[in-house]
């Protein structure tokens, strides 16, 4: 390991002689990075109503905060990518984790609201860089059948830690406040850092390093936007994420404040939510190469669309029933849950053929087309957020009314697509489902 670590403060350093024998550990060193997005996003969601009730705010405060995050991460999508290009892969994780780490400490403290916020913001700008860069790590160091094998299990961190992180938040709650989940965060960030400076190696050599000016950058997503098939399937996959992070945003306020869950009991049904979303992505995995993959899509938005229906309506039920003074059974939630279960269920499989789906036509610009579908996922996950933040949560009506407005977009940008040959296209199994 001393080796390993010697190489890694050389930013030249030949990958052939870091990599070498080497895999495993880079392989979970990579991991424990890139889990720094998914672990801050979900890990403080059943600290909402605490959070607001601390920082005397208004509700729907919370999930504006959730969406300030969001803002972040969409600028970081778009702008890590070409950084670490020119620059190399560990200064700007290094950069990036630290602010994020200082950032932390900021929300630990904050004495209100828009402090808070301006530090969550600060916080997802930095968490972009480990978000986005160890993919890229990946590319360097392996081809092939490896590279499969290594993204894989990001892939799985990426799958296991958003089940993990709210039961995780939803403990440290019942034990202490929830400026502790970002005390604990700073830690991980410093931590993270540590190991980026001291063990991490750089996987881009000197000689590979390019820039590509601003105005070229541009009219690479110039041509994207142009090509109705790409923007139609991106569009798909944008409000797929728009969908899941209504959910993300929403659920707190309707299951902690609205039905009484404690942060713990909510952070296990969180995990329930997440298993189907990862269990939908793998059958994903199965159907492709059996089912052409425009159909899969299809049928998948046309589930999205029917599960956001039924959702409603229960949810309008409800409504009136909690207007009529009826006081709701625990049993009650079950339609609720089950409708859920299966419109969120849909969304690990749209995003990963939709994303591939808008690739399709674009082999050569296929980096740049990656960066703009996420960056479009996390733009609209901001602009969910807001939504959910500017309504009443006094019943589950405005979740459901918003998930279903993605649906019925969803539903036309699938119309509206270009035909496609069958077998044109086709979507690997273990492409990751946006979170």
């Amino acid at each position: 390991m001393a080796s390993s670590a010697t190489a890694a403060r050389s930013d030249d350093a030949p990958v052939s002689a870091v990599a070498a024998g080497s895999m495993s550990w880079i392989a979970i060193l990579l991991g424990f990075l890139t889990a720094v997005g998914p672990v801050s996003t979900d890990i403080y969601l059943p600290a909402f109503p605490a959070l607001e009730a601390s920082l005397h705010a208004p509700a729907g405060s919370a999930e504006m905060t959730l969406a300030v995050w969001f803002v972040g991460l969409a600028v970081g999508q778009i702008t890590m990518g070409p950084v670490s290009d020119r620059f190399g892969r560990r200064m700007p994780m290094l950069v990036g984790t630290l602010v994020y780490t200082l950032a932390s400490v900021g929300c630990a403290v904050a004495p209100d609201i828009w402090t808070f916020s301006s530090f969550r913001l600060l916080a997802s700008l930095g968490a972009s860089a480990s978000l986005v860069i160890p993919s890229a790590c990946v590319r360097d160091l392996s081809h092939g059948n490896e590279a499969a094998r290594l993204m894989s299990r990001l892939v799985l961190v990426m799958g296991v830690v958003p089940i993990l992180a709210p039961t995780l938040g939803g403990f440290v709650l019942s034990f202490t406040t929830w400026r502790s989940i970002f005390w604990a965060s700073a830690v991980y960030g410093l931590i993270c850092t540590f190991l980026i400076a001291r063990v991490l190696p750089e996987t881009l050599a000197a000689h590979d390093r390019s820039v590509m000016p601003p105005v070229a950058l541009a009219g690479r997503y110039l041509t994207l936007v142009r090509d109705r098939g790409f923007i139609t399937n991106a569009l798909v996959a944008g409000f797929g994420a728009f969908m899941s992070f209504t959910y993300l945003s929403a659920a707190p306020s309707v299951f902690i404040h609205l039905f009484g869950f404690s942060p713990a009991q909510f952070g296990m049904l969180f995990g329930v939510f997440a298993v189907c979303m990862i269990g939908a992505s793998q059958l994903n995995g199965v159907l492709v190469g059996r089912i052409d993959a425009t159909r899969i899509l299809g049928i998948s938005v046309g589930t999205a669309v029917l599960g956001t229906v039924a959702m409603t309506v229960v949810s309008i039920v409800m409504a009136f029933a909690m207007k009529g003074g009826v006081m709701l059974h625990s049993l009650a939630l079950v339609p609720l849950v089950l409708t859920m279960m299966v419109a969120l269920g849909t969304t690990g499989i749209i995003g990963p053929n939709a994303t591939v789906g808008a690739m399709a036509d674009h082999p050569r610009l296929a980096g740049s087309a990656s960066a703009f579908v996420g960056t479009l996922q996390y733009v609209l996950g901001a602009v969910a957020g807001a939504i959910v933040g500017m309504l009443p949560a006094t019943t589950p009506v405005p979740m459901s009314g918003v998930m279903l407005t993605g649906a019925v977009i969803m539903l036309l940008m699938v119309l509206l697509r270009p035909a496609r040959r069958p077998g044109e296209a086709t979507v690997p199994a273990d492409l990751p489902m946006m979170h």
